[in-house]
């Protein structure tokens, strides 16, 4: 009987990353994620099945092309508003999809002549991803870059995730894993002789306010960058600069005598301040989800907070 080969589901790969670990990098972007966080740029990576998205900025319209209404096996996709055509001469007529009827088959996105409707998650086997991977090698060489695999969750995806990570670093490739930190130890100390950089998120201490705001509790997160330090692991630790959550003085004292107690395993900390360019891809997936809507952080905040860590004797860069 044929064993079938296992695989791994992407949503996006990018090449040429700077901003994901040292030198040049590959980022894997796997699919899935149990957190909830109402500021997430990237919410197509938090459905872990393949799913369909819809850019309105695309669709030309059921009256050039409606073919998604025609193969829909479900009766999802139904005319929807109006809106001027890309010329302004006209009017044309979008689509809506009724998601409680959408079952995620592709069948429309096949159809749809401007690619308007599209699918979100594409499984890859590890002899793909290394293939791709493999390509970048002469970029990770001239400048000490390498893979970074994140997500989603990519330890929500445990098995492949340390299939990549083995591989990688048989080809003697730098590896990152950009995380959450939300995983049982026994997910994650496997990896530990495989992952040259964890990149952590750090979204606040307040337990009751991240299960709150980011649907998941903190402890397992804080107690598993405990141990990650412990065993030697190595940290570039993230921290997402959010109005009205965590960007008080308290906050970032709290998060910073954290950062300072996981002692040496600490590289660098970096501050990402919010920023709402991820609003769109709400749209795209037509979600009912609580989304934060707020005004970035000013560069006079930012730079505030980054003293603040500072001055506990932690490396600080602004991203």
């Amino acid at each position: 009987m044929e064993t079938k080969a296992l695989t791994g589901k992407f949503y996006d790969i990018q090449g040429f990353s700077v901003h994901d670990g040292p030198g040049i990098r590959l980022t894997l972007f796997m699919k899935g994620c149990p957190l909830r966080c109402p500021w997430c740029h990237s919410p197509e990576s938090q459905a872990f099945p393949t799913e369909l998205n819809w850019m309105e900025i695309k669709c030309v319209g059921i009256e050039k092309c409606g073919n998604c209404l025609k193969v829909c096996p479900h009766g999802a996709i139904s005319p929807g508003g109006k809106k001027k055509s890309l010329t302004g001469d006209d009017e044309i007529t979008l689509v809506t999809v009724d998601r409680s009827k959408c079952d995620n088959c592709g069948k429309c996105a096949e159809a749809c002549t401007s690619k308007a409707l599209y699918m979100c998650g594409t499984d890859y086997t590890l002899d793909e991803i290394m293939e791709r991977v493999r390509r970048d090698v002469p970029f990770f060489k001239k400048s000490g870059g390498g893979v970074t695999v994140s997500g989603g969750e990519c330890l929500w995806q445990p098995e492949f995730l340390l299939e990549i990570l083995k591989k990688c670093k048989e080809e003697g490739i730098h590896t990152a894993v950009d995380t959450t930190g939300y995983a049982k130890w026994e997910v994650i100390e496997p990896l530990l002789p495989y992952t040259d950089l964890f990149l952590l998120d750090i979204k606040g201490i307040d337990p009751e306010l991240h299960k709150r705001v980011v649907g998941v509790p903190n402890e397992l997160i804080l107690e598993n960058a405990r141990k990650i330090a412990k065993a030697g692991g190595k940290f570039q630790i993230r921290i997402p600069t959010i109005p009205m959550y965590n960007d008080s003085v308290k906050a970032f004292d709290d998060m910073g005598k954290f950062i300072v107690e996981l002692g040496d395993a600490v590289e660098v900390v970096q501050l990402l301040p919010y920023h709402n360019l991820g609003t769109v891809k709400w749209e795209r997936l037509q979600r009912s989800a609580p989304i934060l809507e707020a005004t970035p952080p000013s560069d006079e905040l930012m730079q505030a907070r980054k003293k603040q860590l500072e001055d506990l004797g932690l490396n600080v860069i602004i991203h």
